[in-house]
């Protein structure tokens, strides 16, 4: 049996007895065909049964090689390698055509951005500004508390709207906010004197101040919904000439990274964003990258020379 064959008999297989749709089944075949065409060149040949099972890890590895290098995103290169790892399965079980090597090759990792955080002035004026121009009273009070305590804590907007009225920071009071975020877990987080001074003010506007109230309410009364936080935010940044990456997720960003640019240690900052993983918190570490610039010019001893 040619490879041809074989991924033929594959994609039959996909269709009559997995009864994958048509497009999954062009796609799978489009990929292995990919593969097998690299291989013929590679090996010299077209291979055979016993040419795949005697491939090597450096043959396959070669193969997402060269598609990295024609530009081929992770997440493309990782698709490649699953329909190919899904091909020799088939060959195991249906031809006795083994390859080991198949299973050595990690998976292509994709590249997960870095956090796209707001200059600290466009943060200040969100908390600042945002709610003014509703006619509510009502709405001022809670959108300013509610964006104040986004960026002033670096919650979750999820983590926000889920708090109660027992859980509002007061003026006068020094204890931590206890958030419940990712896992079910808590975490204590430091509350700054203007978040406690905007909650204090919305909650004189608070219709329902019983303990196990939504601490953020919408017009109807009921906890404010993720959705209306996100369309203020839209409607602020459009007025304003915000760029479209001011989200309400953008000044959890920002409050990190404005953290990480005034000096504060990594490890606290994964414990104030409740981060399972250090992992998670170090891709801050590429957002500051003129903070870092700024630090080398004023510490190196040869900076300022000119050449």
């Amino acid at each position: 049996m040619t490879a041809e064959e074989a991924r033929q008999a594959f994609l039959a297989w996909l269709g009559s007895e997995r009864r994958a749709s048509p497009l999954t089944v062009e796609a799978y075949g489009h990929d292995v065909a990919d593969f097998l065409g690299f291989l013929t060149r590679h090996l010299g040949d077209e291979p055979d049964l016993t040419a795949l099972a005697a491939l090597r890890p450096i043959d396959i590895r070669a193969f997402l090689a060269e598609r990295h290098a024609e530009g081929l995103s992770a997440a493309t290169r990782s698709r490649r390698l699953a329909a190919v790892r899904s091909f020799f399965r088939f060959l195991a079980r249906r031809h006795g055509c083994d390859c080991p090597a198949v299973r050595l090759v990690a998976t292509p990792r994709a590249h997960r951005p870095a956090p796209r955080a707001l200059t600290e002035s466009a943060a200040r004026s969100v908390a600042r500004d945002i709610g003014e121009e509703s006619d509510s009273a009502f709405v001022q009070a809670r959108d300013a508390a509610l964006f104040t305590l986004l960026y002033g804590c670096g919650l979750r907007i999820s983590e926000a709207l889920n708090l109660h009225v027992r859980d509002a920071p007061l003026p006068g009071g020094t204890g931590p906010l206890t958030v419940r975020g990712k896992g079910d877990k808590e975490r204590a987080v430091p509350v700054l004197a203007a978040v406690r001074v905007a909650i204090a003010a919305w909650l004189a506007h608070h219709p329902d101040r019983q303990p196990d109230s939504p601490l953020f309410l919408g017009v109807r009364g009921g906890r404010l919904d993720p959705a209306v936080a996100q369309r203020t935010m839209r409607g602020f940044r459009r007025r304003t000439g915000l760029a479209e990456r001011a989200t309400p997720h953008a000044l959890r960003h920002s409050f990190a990274t404005h953290l990480l640019a005034a000096g504060a240690d990594l490890r606290a900052i994964q414990e104030l964003l409740g981060h399972a993983s250090l992992s998670t918190t170090q891709r801050y570490t590429s957002v500051d990258a003129e903070g870092l610039i700024r630090v080398w010019r004023a510490a190196h001893p040869r900076a300022g020379e000119r050449q």
